[in-house]
Formats: C-alpha cells, structure tokens, sequence
C-alpha cells in the first residue's frame, strides 16, 4: 500500500511501524520541515519509549529534517533509501548523526 500524503503516514503509519523496543535510549524531538506544493511541519517527539507526532514547529529541536513532500513520499514508500536521500541532497539533516541512525532502528525511517 502506497503512502499518498505525510499526514497519513505521520498519524497512522508511523505508530504503528515505531519498535518501542528499539528506542530505549531515545530522547528526541524531530523537526520536519516538507517543501513543494503543500508545504508541512511535524514535531516528531519519541520519549519513554513513546512516539507522538503533531503538526506544527518547535523552537529547540534535537534534530531537523528538510525535503520536498514528493522525495519524502519516495523515502517513506521505500523508492530511495534515507541514506541515498541524505548523500544524494534531497534530504537535508541538522543534528547529531548517531541519533538519527538509532531513530532508523526504532522505525521511524
């Protein structure tokens, strides 16, 4: 089943998808800043080994994450991988690095 918009994914697939199991450790709030014809914001919190997502923009992010809605729609979707979205510019990432990869762990990418 394809992902047609990030408020679908953000309000109905990423909780399901989050493994609680794998972020123990995580103390996080996800900045995500979507461009193009419908630009977004999202606050992705993960605390207690709980994930909450809500529409809008947080003045201290632990992380940000910036792209155009279409390549996150291919990136959710599984059409690229975060890695080559990263290296290849269609994402842009502010924030610790070793974060972001436990966050893959935990299902959120």
């Amino acid at each position: 089943m394809e992902i047609k918009t990030p408020q679908k994914f953000f309000e109905d697939i990423l909780p399901v998808k989050f493994k609680p199991e794998k972020a123990k450790d995580i103390d996080v709030i996800v900045q995500i800043n979507l461009t193009g014809n419908k630009p977004s914001n999202w606050i992705i919190t993960i605390k207690d080994q709980k994930i909450q997502s809500v529409q809008g923009i947080t003045v201290a992010p632990t992380l940000t994450l910036k792209t155009s809605e279409e390549d996150f729609l291919e990136l959710i979707n599984g059409k690229i991988s975060v890695e080559k979205a990263f290296f290849s510019g269609k994402v842009n990432f502010e924030g610790n690095i070793t974060t972001a990869l436990k966050l893959k762990e935990a299902g959120f990418l």
